[in-house]
């Protein structure tokens, strides 16, 4: 047999030369107002349009009513108002919503209301027994219901505590020609009591109280 022939040396690898490394760009000013711009855009976008399209449609689904104000509509459809602000009811023939300190007006700020040690308490506290003496359910053995003389830290508060409303029983029926039970039934059919007693308060919204009045008697 023949020998085989040594294979021929590989020739040396040629070294690479390493490509220059060209050193960082300089930031611009011009790039870092294009970045904050785009960012402030896109957060706009999401916060501003996105969120509040997507949370309103689901409001729209899970409770329209709530999502649309949860307004009130008396019997010929027209909106009387919402369930969530309280109205300047003074005719006396309705429940009257608790005292405000900016009358009424959602756009005016007011001050904290008078707690039961606050002298400022009261005045209104006065013109809460001159109401009750007017309209002859006044005793000596009355309760005066601090929401009825006290505004509420919103002063659109639009719920009153039973007995706050209770007490304006015999000036509503007597301006309706109704009986004191008729009235007594008509609110205690619109009480709400809390799910669980640790959790609130008892209270009746005043404004779907006066509607449910008003469809009683016809008046408007």
């Amino acid at each position: 047999m023949s020998a085989t022939a040594p294979a021929a040396p590989s020739p040396p690898a040629r070294a690479v030369a390493a490509a220059p490394v060209e050193p960082p760009r300089a930031h611009s000013a011009a790039g870092h107002v294009r970045a904050t711009v785009v960012l402030l855009v896109l957060l706009l976008f999401v916060v501003g349009v996105a969120y509040p399209l997507v949370v309103t449609g689901i409001a729209q689904v899970l409770d329209p009513s709530a999502a649309n104000g949860s307004l009130v509509h008396n019997p010929n459809g027209t909106v009387e108002g919402s369930t969530l602000i309280a109205q300047n009811l003074s005719a006396p023939w309705l429940f009257w919503e608790r005292p405000s300190g900016t009358d009424y007006a959602m756009v005016n700020g007011t001050a904290t209301a008078p707690g039961p040690t606050d002298p400022a308490l009261g005045a209104l506290l006065n013109e809460t027994i001159a109401y009750m003496k007017e309209y002859g359910n006044y005793t000596v053995n009355a309760t005066l219901p601090f929401w009825l003389v006290s505004p509420s830290a919103s002063s659109v508060d639009p719920d009153l505590t039973p007995e706050a409303v209770l007490v304006q029983v015999p000036r509503v029926a007597a301006a309706n020609n109704l009986s004191l039970a008729t009235v007594t039934d008509l609110v205690n059919d619109h009480i709400t009591n809390p799910a669980l007693p640790f959790l609130g308060v008892a209270y009746v919204n005043v404004l779907d109280l006066d509607l449910a009045l008003v469809s009683l008697t016809g008046r408007t």
